[in-house]
């Protein structure tokens, strides 16, 4: 039977090149935390026990990744990754094997990890290595002349020849639980940076006849690390561009997928069609067909068949139906469901409403607070008063109701089936089924008024 397999994550860093009041690992990549991805990632491989090393921020790290498997674990002062992995490891097991990694390296793939674990198990020492165009900044994976791992030297301590090797170390180290212990024990701070390395084990494991095995990649994207939000940026465009080539594979037309953002989970059916500048966030569904305008913000939106958003439109929390047209520049809000065949025209602000099938509000509206029946039609300018300065009301309209041009309909209120509002009415009580109700001032013509004229300018002088 395998060893089990415990994981200690580094992540107390405080990111100084971020310079942000934010530890390092929360900054987000694609809507989620940095550490998230590792997390997930190590997740895949079942641990029996994840340690988190906090430092800096601790307690908003904590709050933010709170987790059943997940025990944290302080670091203070930070004295090194050496001397963090020695904290953790002290609520790690003796009889497993340990995978340490890097809350900052997100796109590390689960399939590397495993084969460091592999190879810890069989009681080897393993490290992720990869090959790079630009070394500079990073430590340099050390190998003796028949190519076996000698050491890992950070660029700090490192000779001229050793900094023009292009082999670097990622940050991931699996070994034997019982050894790692007893190395990480044994580590000193004679470095420049006068702190404990955890790479120091590797000539440790050496000295001690303990074979080490480098797993060493040519993808750089994978193993990139984040230090500043410079190259934060610069992951953020990998990740949209593999989100937007697999969504493309599976059959979703993306005109632009250099502009694209997802920050959530974002399915497709199939002929889906969307624009450039388009944000996705939280859980977003495009069922088939449906054809998303240019610069449209979707957060937590499920968007019915052949449904067509256009330009500048903005949804959070809503549900949209079948065949339905909506904006440009429309804006739902939570709470908002739109049954087949709804048209929300340019400038309709709709919220926690429910439109029926048919119903249409083309034209600068404000829908709150109401339910739709179908087939309604309600004029441009016209607004439900929903909100009495205390509390919010509903509106409730039947079906084949028609509301003319600048109504307000004061809530609660009912429309009857079939009724008709006067345009420009303000309706304060409920319209029966199948008339015209208008409510509105009668028209007055004053024939002798005259408009106010302004005085002329007088000259003020030289």
């Amino acid at each position: 039977m395998a060893p089990p397999l415990d994981v200690v994550i580094l992540a107390a860093g405080q990111g100084k090149r971020m310079r942000s009041s934010l530890p390092k690992v929360l900054h987000r990549l694609a809507g989620r935390p940095l550490v998230s991805y590792v997390l997930a990632t190590v997740r895949a491989l079942s641990p029996r026990t994840i340690a988190l090393v906090v430092g800096h921020g601790g307690e908003a790290v904590e709050r933010a990744l709170s987790a059943p498997d997940l025990v944290f674990v302080r670091q203070d002062p930070p004295r090194g990754t050496g001397d963090a992995a020695r904290v953790a490891l002290a609520v790690v097991p003796d009889d497993g094997v340990t995978l340490v990694g890097l809350g900052d390296v997100p796109l590390v793939p689960a399939d590397s990890l495993a084969r460091l674990v592999a190879i810890a198990r069989e009681g080897r020492v393993a490290i992720l290595s990869a090959r790079v165009r630009d070394p500079i900044g990073l430590g340099r994976v050390i190998r003796t002349p028949q190519g076996d791992v000698a050491a890992i030297v950070e660029e700090r301590d490192a000779a001229p020849a050793q900094r023009s090797l292009n082999e670097i170390n990622t940050g991931f180290i699996a070994a034997p639980t019982p050894l790692l212990k007893r190395w990480v024990e044994g580590l000193t701070p004679h470095n420049a940076q006068g702190e404990f390395y955890l790479t120091d084990i590797v000539a440790m494991a050496v000295a001690d006849h303990v074979p080490v095995e480098a797993e060493t990649t040519t993808d750089e994207a994978s193993v990139l690390g984040v230090n500043d939000r410079a190259q934060l940026a610069d992951l953020e465009r990998i990740v949209q561009r593999r989100m937007a080539d697999a969504l493309m594979r599976d059959g979703t037309s993306i005109t632009d997928p250099a502009r694209i953002d997802i920050r959530g989970d974002l399915s497709c059916g199939r002929d889906v069609t969307i624009d450039v500048g388009c944000i996705f966030e939280g859980t977003v569904r495009l069922d088939d067909g449906a054809s998303i305008g240019p610069y449209c913000v979707l957060r937590d939106v499920t968007v019915g068949p052949a449904t067509r958003i256009e330009a500048y439109s903005h949804f959070d929390s809503v549900q949209i139906g079948r065949n339905c047209r909506i904006g440009p520049f429309a804006r739902l809000r939570p709470g908002t469901k739109l049954a087949e065949d709804v048209h929300i025209g340019n400038f309709v602000e709709v919220k926690a409403s429910t439109l029926g099938a048919g119903s249409k509000a083309n034209h600068l509206a404000y829908v709150g607070d109401a339910v739709f029946g179908s087939r309604v039609n309600y004029g441009a300018g016209s607004i439900t008063a929903n909100y009495d300065g205390a509390n919010k009301h509903r509106s409730v309209l039947g079906d084949d109701v028609h509301v003319g041009s600048n109504c307000v309909l004061i809530a609660p209120i009912n429309i009857g089936d079939g009724a008709t509002i006067g345009g420009g009415s303000t309706i304060v009580q409920e319209a029966p089924a199948g008339q015209l109700t208008v409510a509105r001032a009668r028209q007055v013509t004053i024939s002798r008024w005259q408009r106010p004229r302004k005085k002329p300018k007088t000259d003020q002088g030289a």
